[in-house]
C-alpha cells in the first residue's frame, strides 16, 4: 500500500510541473484564442534562464526571477508577432508560433551551448521523507504544493479581481467584451504575461529533476497541448484534472506495461475527446473559430494552367540538363507536393485542420515496405496498395474526427499520429523499431535516379491533378458549403459528415501513395515519417503556398525545401528559417500564391 501511495506522490508531483505549463497555456488560448506552440519554448527558457542566474544568486532567488523574465519575453513576443495575428486563422497563429520555436531553439543554442547542463538542486529540499515506510523527496512533496498553490492563486484572481473577471468574460465571449468599451490590448498583453510567466516558474522548477537542455521545449509541448485539451480549452481547473490524469497514467503505467508511457496522454485524449468534444471541462464556443477564412473557389485560370503545363514540361526536360542531385532533390520536393496537397484538400476545401497529416504519410510508407518486405510482393502492387492502406486509416482515424471540429478535430489527428509513432517504435518485430524497415528498393526498371524520377513526376501529377479537379468539382463544392454555412447546408440536405469524412480519406490516400513513394525513393522507411515535425512541415508547405491557391501546395513545397535546404549550410539556420515562416504568416498571410494573385490583381486594376 505504501508503495502504491509514494508512487501516487511522485504522479501528483509531475502533475504539479505539468499543470503549471498547461496552466499558462489554457489562459493564452482562452483569452486571445492563440494556438501559442512556442509555449514550450518558454518552458525551456525558464530553465536556462533560472540555471544562469542560479550560479550567481543560488536557487531561489533564480526562480522567480526566471518566472519574471520569461513573462518579460512572451510579452514582447505578443507585441511584436502574435499581436498581428488576432483573428487570424489558427493555423497562421500555429505556423507563427513555430517559427518562434525555431527562432528560440537557435538563440538558446548560441547563448548557452549544445552541451545538457546539470542545475543545482533546491536547498532545504534535497532529503526524502519516509511516508508509510517508503521515501518521498521532499522536493516533489514542494512541487505538490506549489501546484496546489498556483491552482488556488489563479481561482481567487479569476473569482476575485476585476482582471480576472475579465479575462473570464474574454474566454466566454471576446466579441461582447470589446462591445462594452473593454480594450482587448493590454488584457491581451497581461495575459500573455502571466501564462508566460507560468510556463518559465515551471520550467525552472523542473531544474533540479531533470538536465536543462535544447530539447526540452518540443518534450514538453505535446504533452501540454494533451492536457489542455482534455480539459477542455481556456478552464484552468479542467487542464489540473488533466495533468493530474496524465501524469497518474504515466506514474502507474510504467509498473504494469512500461512502452504504454509513450502514448498513453495521447491514448487519454482520443478517448476523451470521442466521449467529451469539448474537454473534460470545455465548453462550445460562443464564436466561430477562425479555422479557415470563408473564400470563394479559386481556379488555376487559363494563365494558371499555362504555367502548369510549362512547370510539367520543365520537369520532363530536367533530367537531360541537370545533375543527379538536383534531380533527387526535385523529386523529393514533388513528393512533399503531393503529402501537402492532400492536406491542403482537407483544410482549404474543407476546412479540416490537421495536426497529424504524417499519420497517412507514415502509414503509406510502412505499408509499402512492409508488403515488399514481409509480402514479398514488387514495387508496382506496393504503390497501389500504399494509398488504399492510408486510405482505410484515414477512414477509422475520420470516423472520429468529423465530430469534432477546430482544435479538437486537429488534437485528435495529432494523438492518432502519435499513437502510430509510437506503435512503429516499440513493435520492433514488425517495423524494426528505431532501426527502420532497410532495403526497400525500386524495381529494375525504375531503378536509376532517372527512372524513378519519371516514376515520381508520373504519379504525382496525377495525384495533385485529381486533387485539384475534385476541389474545383460538384464535391468540391458541397464540401466548401458544409465549411462556409453548415447550417444552411445541413438545411439543403448535404450531408457535411459524410462528406468531410469522405474528404479525410480523399486526402489520407493521397499522402499514403506520397508515403509510398517516398519510401521506395529512400530505400528505407523510419519512425519519424510519422512523427510531429514531418506534420509540422506540411502545415507549414500548405501555409507558405496559399490555403486558397491550387497551386499553393506546389509552390509551398518548393519553397520550403530550397530554404531548408540552402539554409541547413548556414549557422544558426534554424532561427533563419523561423524568421522567413514567422514573416510570411504575418506580412503574407494568403501565402505566396495568394500574395502573388493579389499583386497581379491590383495591377491589373491600376492599368485598367
Amino acid at each position: 500500500m505504501g508503495f502504491y501511495f509514494a508512487q501516487f506522490l511522485t504522479g501528483l508531483a509531475s502533475a504539479s510541473s505539468l499543470f503549471l505549463v498547461a496552466a499558462g497555456l489554457s489562459i493564452i488560448f482562452g483569452v486571445t484564442r492563440i494556438v501559442n506552440f512556442a509555449h514550450g519554448s518558454l518552458f525551456m527558457l525558464g530553465a536556462f534562464i533560472a540555471y544562469s542566474i542560479s550560479q550567481q544568486f543560488g536557487f531561489w532567488v533564480a526562480v522567480p526571477l526566471a518566472a519574471l523574465s520569461v513573462g518579460a519575453i512572451g510579452w514582447v513576443m505578443e507585441r511584436t508577432v502574435l499581436s498581428r495575428l488576432y483573428g487570424a486563422p489558427e493555423l497562421f497563429q500555429l505556423v507563427a508560433t513555430f517559427g518562434l520555436v525555431l527562432i528560440v531553439q537557435d538563440a538558446a543554442l548560441w547563448i548557452w551551448g549544445p552541451t545538457d547542463l546539470l542545475g543545482p538542486r533546491a536547498p532545504g529540499l534535497t532529503g526524502v521523507v519516509r511516508i508509510f515506510d517508503q521515501p518521498v523527496p521532499e522536493y516533489d512533496l514542494f512541487l505538490i504544493t506549489v501546484g496546489f498553490s498556483v491552482l488556488g492563486a489563479i481561482w481567487w484572481m479569476f473569482t476575485r479581481t476585476r482582471f480576472g473577471i475579465l479575462v473570464r468574460a474574454a474566454t466566454e465571449d471576446r466579441e461582447m467584451l470589446q462591445a462594452l468599451g473593454v480594450r482587448p490590448a493590454r488584457l491581451f498583453q497581461a495575459t500573455f504575461f502571466i501564462g508566460a510567466a507560468l510556463a518559465g516558474l515551471g520550467g525552472a522548477l523542473e531544474m533540479p529533476r531533470q538536465p536543462v537542455s535544447l530539447l526540452m521545449d518540443l518534450n514538453i509541448i505535446a504533452e501540454a497541448f494533451v492536457v489542455v485539451v482534455i480539459g477542455g480549452m481556456g478552464s484552468v481547473t479542467g487542464a489540473f484534472l488533466a495533468a493530474l490524469l496524465i501524469a497518474e497514467l504515466n506514474a502507474f503505467g510504467i509498473l504494469i506495461l512500461p512502452e504504454i508511457t509513450l502514448v498513453a496522454a495521447f491514448a487519454a485524449m482520443a478517448v476523451v475527446l470521442v466521449i467529451r468534444p469539448y474537454g473534460l471541462l470545455g465548453k462550445q464556443a460562443t464564436t466561430a473559430p477562425h479555422a479557415v477564412e470563408i473564400q470563394p473557389p479559386q481556379t488555376l485560370g487559363e494563365a494558371g494552367r499555362l504555367a502548369a503545363a510549362v512547370l510539367v514540361a520543365a520537369l520532363f526536360v530536367l533530367p537531360i540538363i541537370a545533375g543527379d542531385f538536383v534531380i533527387v532533390l526535385t523529386a523529393d520536393i514533388m513528393i512533399f507536393a503531393l503529402f501537402a496537397a492532400g492536406l491542403h484538400f482537407m483544410m482549404g476545401t474543407g476546412g479540416l485542420v490537421s495536426f497529424g497529416h504524417a499519420a497517412f504519410f507514415g502509414i503509406g510508407a510502412y505499408a509499402a515496405a512492409l508488403l515488399v518486405e514481409r509480402a514479398g510482393i514488387g514495387m508496382e502492387a506496393a504503390l497501389i496498395l500504399a494509398p488504399v492502406a492510408a486510405a482505410i486509416g484515414a477512414a477509422i482515424i475520420g470516423w472520429f474526427a468529423v465530430r469534432l471540429s477546430g482544435v479538437y478535430l486537429a488534437m485528435l489527428t495529432l494523438a492518432a499520429a502519435q499513437i502510430l509513432w509510437s506503435a512503429s517504435v516499440q513493435w520492433q518485430d514488425i517495423t524494426g523499431g528505431d532501426d527502420g524497415i532497410l532495403g526497400i528498393w525500386p524495381a529494375a526498371w525504375a531503378s536509376g535516379t532517372t527512372a524513378y524520377y519519371y516514376l515520381t513526376l508520373a504519379l504525382t501529377t496525377v495525384g495533385i491533378v485529381s486533387l485539384m479537379m475534385l476541389a474545383s468539382g460538384r464535391f468540391g463544392i458541397l464540401l466548401r458549403a458544409g465549411r462556409d454555412a453548415p447550417a444552411r447546408a445541413q438545411a439543403l440536405g448535404i450531408d457535411i459528415k459524410l462528406r468531410n469524412w469522405a474528404a479525410i480519406v480523399i486526402a489520407g490516400s493521397a499522402a499514403g501513395l506520397a508515403g509510398g513513394i517516398f519510401a521506395f525513393s529512400k530505400g528505407s522507411v523510419f519512425p519519424d515519417t510519422l512523427a510531429i515535425p514531418n506534420s509540422v512541415d506540411a502545415l507549414v508547405m500548405v501555409l507558405l503556398g496559399g490555403l486558397h491557391a491550387p497551386a499553393g501546395p506546389i509552390l509551398g513545397a518548393s519553397v520550403f525545401a530550397l530554404l531548408e535546404d540552402s539554409l541547413s549550410r548556414l549557422p544558426y539556420w534554424r532561427a533563419l528559417l523561423g524568421t522567413a515562416v514567422v514573416g510570411i504568416a504575418v506580412f503574407a498571410p494568403g501565402g505566396i500564391a495568394g500574395s502573388l494573385s493579389g499583386w497581379l490583381k491590383r495591377r491589373r486594376e491600376r492599368s485598367a
